[in-house]
């Protein structure tokens, strides 16, 4: 039986989900070459190699009455006052600890992202009593205009105006706040059951998953582990869970919201995460410093890969290196050659 190969996407509009899993492989690909693994490149992109699935729920962000695949949900709204939603002032929290994490290290910048990043926090945290600061939509929307100023930065939103990139970004906020309901599930129950559909029950699941998805797949396979504990039913087993410039490690707006908690699931066998130093989304990235391991002692291990280019938060851009791709490669062929 061929391992099942799962990835798990972030943040984002609508896509098309057999492009992405090309794309995905391809970067794979690339960075299995590097690591020496060619051998096995052709058996991961014709498919022999893993049964390969791309858990797509971008279109459950879709605006509310849209069709079929729909569009992103719009930014949040400048204006200030109670119109102002939950989400908004969880997607402030976020960004200004994000901030905060990159402005620790001020060596590590250039004097105009120092710039930007200091004006996103003013503007994300006014000094008190200061004039025209707004409610949390209004803040994070002046915040993400200065965090696009900078060429380095400005990719962030994939030269979307700030507006559209805040709206993007709050696709955090709406998972996390467990809200939207269809008259039956939430927004966050929706998306988990997308992935949980991808996974195989039966056979061996590598989990590469990517930005918010790191944040569903980890809830997704803390589900699965506690859901088939039933006599005779065994959970399904993912010998291996890479996560790629997760925001688990954002202390006071991701990790307590981590549903059951922010720990390893019981059906993990290894957890490796890899995080870009110049990645914003990746606060905090040493994950076993926050995350509890499970019964068998496995907690995620953290690893530092460095990307060229101006944006290095793209799932591409983690699974073309060698680091990310030599261990899911040799994964995989293990896993098939049982």
């Amino acid at each position: 039986m061929k391992p099942r190969l799962v990835f798990v996407h972030g943040i984002g509009g609508p896509r098309d989900a057999a492009a992405e899993l090309d794309e995905w492989l391809r970067a794979v690909a690339a960075g299995a070459r590097a690591a020496g693994h060619s051998a096995q490149v052709s058996g991961l992109t014709g498919g022999w190699a893993a049964d390969a699935r791309f858990a797509y729920y971008g279109d459950l962000f879709r605006t509310a009455g849209a069709q079929g695949g729909g569009a992103p949900a719009p930014a949040p709204a400048p204006a200030a006052g109670p119109a102002d939603s939950p989400d908004d002032e969880l997607l402030a929290a976020l960004l200004l600890e994000a901030v905060d994490e990159r402005l620790a290290e001020p060596a590590a910048l250039a004097p105009a992202e120092t710039a930007a990043l200091r004006a996103a926090r003013t503007r994300l945290a006014p000094p008190a009593g200061a004039q025209g600061a707004g409610a949390p939509a209004r803040r994070v929307v002046n915040a993400v205009t200065s965090l696009l100023a900078v060429p380095g930065l400005r990719a962030l939103g994939g030269w979307l105006s700030a507006r559209a990139t805040a709206g993007m970004l709050g696709q955090v906020a709406r998972y996390l706040n467990r809200a939207e309901s269809d008259g039956t599930t939430t927004l966050d129950q929706r998306i988990r059951a997308r992935v949980a559909d991808c996974l195989d029950p039966h056979g061996p699941n590598v989990v590469v998953a990517h930005s918010l998805g790191t944040v569903v797949a980890l809830e997704t396979l803390h589900e699965q582990a506690l859901d088939q504990q039933a006599p005779g039913e065994h959970p399904v087993d993912v010998p291996l869970f890479l996560t790629l410039g997760s925001p688990l490690g954002i202390r006071t707006a991701v990790g307590p919201r981590v549903r059951p908690h922010l720990g390893t699931p019981d059906n993990v066998g290894r957890w490796l995460n890899f995080w870009d130093r110049d990645d914003l989304v990746a606060a905090r990235p040493r994950l076993e410093d926050f995350v509890k391991p499970n019964a068998a002692a496995v907690a995620p291990t953290s690893h530092r890969v460095d990307s060229d280019g101006a944006w290095v938060h793209p799932a591409a851009k983690y699974l073309a290196q060698p680091a990310v791709a030599g261990p899911l490669v040799e994964a995989l062929t293990t896993l098939a050659e049982r």
